[in-house]
């Protein structure tokens, strides 16, 4: 009897504390100020055009990394592998991560088409596409802080009045190739986060072309809905995301000051950050909700939803005056 006893006291205990370290690793990261922690970067030196985008995408990755629990979504112990919102929040970052460190590489670094590629973005962009799901040989967290090594080799570089090797081209065409990008994200976050109650949509895939065609034939109308077990991954996926991109957006606006200011944008950009500071509101809720339209419960991806769409559009408006002469 004494052992039955034994036993059941140590697995409570055990579930106490599988508990205690989901619960710490759960926990969301705050934001941080980008041109604060710029500015400690620099050590005292006026920081460079690129250096806060630069550092805050660094900063960015160091939190996914070394935030409570850590990086979680290729643990295989529990209870860290049985958590799913946190890994979704992860991915979502990671995506943002990923977007704005290919811009870097193949656009902002350099001057022209023909130009050469920069030396540390070139080795540390390929290192942040590795499967974040990838335990071992490599393990994700590996290539990803030797990613993080190489940008800040960058971020150091730019810096550095002698070096001229490592440039960050505050132009409006980057900007707007970039930008580019993050509207394709936020739509289908969008999309899929107004999902969760299901929604019979028209195809309207190749709308606007009478002579567009596509591979295989869909139907005129599909019903679109989000699986329940999915519900609230999205949600966090989406979070995480806006999370990356409300600060890669506020480091933008220090580094394309003078463009953001030639085409009186600077309102429109500080709109959208607006949108998507909303999204991280602390959810009250224990769980994501899923209340059907006007119903008794709320739903939460379609919050969440609606502060993305509206970021998006002002997105859509924003590239739009950028391109504009």
């Amino acid at each position: 009897m004494q052992k039955v006893k034994l036993a059941v006291l140590l697995s409570s205990l055990v579930l106490i504390l599988f508990y205690a370290m989901a619960v710490w690793s759960s926990n969301e990261p705050d934001t941080f100020d980008v041109v604060a922690e710029a500015n400690q970067a620099a050590q005292g030196v006026q920081p460079a055009v690129g250096f806060t985008t630069t550092h805050t995408l660094v900063h960015v990755s160091e939190v996914l990394l070394h935030k409570s629990g850590g990086y979680i979504s290729n643990d295989l112990l529990p209870p860290f592998s049985m958590l799913d919102n946190m890994p979704a929040w992860e991915f979502g970052v990671l995506e943002m991560v990923r977007d704005l460190a290919l811009s870097m590489r193949t656009d902002i670094s350099r001057s022209q088409s023909q130009s050469v590629e920069n030396a540390f973005l070139k080795l540390a962009q390929p290192k942040l596409n590795i499967d974040h799901r990838s335990w071992a040989v490599p393990a994700a967290e590996d290539e990803y802080a030797e990613a993080l090594r190489l940008l800040r080799s960058y971020r150091q570089a730019l810096n550095d009045p002698n070096n001229r090797d490592h440039q960050f081209y505050a132009r409006a065409d980057n900007l707007r190739d970039w930008l580019k990008a993050v509207e394709k994200r936020l739509g289908s976050y969008s999309q899929r986060l107004s999902a969760s109650v299901g929604q019979d949509r028209l195809n309207t895939d190749l709308a606007g072309d009478a002579q567009a065609r596509q591979s295989t034939s869909t139907p005129t109308e599909q019903m679109i809905k989000t699986s329940w077990w999915r519900i609230d991954d999205e949600f966090y996926e989406a979070r995480g995301a806006s999370w990356a991109l409300l600060h890669f957006l506020k480091a933008i606006e220090v580094d394309f000051a003078d463009v953001l200011a030639k085409k009186n944008a600077t309102v429109s950009l500080q709109q959208i950050i607006r949108e998507l500071e909303a999204t991280q509101q602390t959810v009250w809720s224990p769980m994501v909700l899923n209340g059907s339209g006007f119903g008794l419960l709320a739903n939460h991806s379609l919050v969440m939803a609606n502060y993305i769409s509206r970021a998006n559009a002002a997105l859509i408006e924003l590239t739009e005056l950028l391109s504009q002469g």
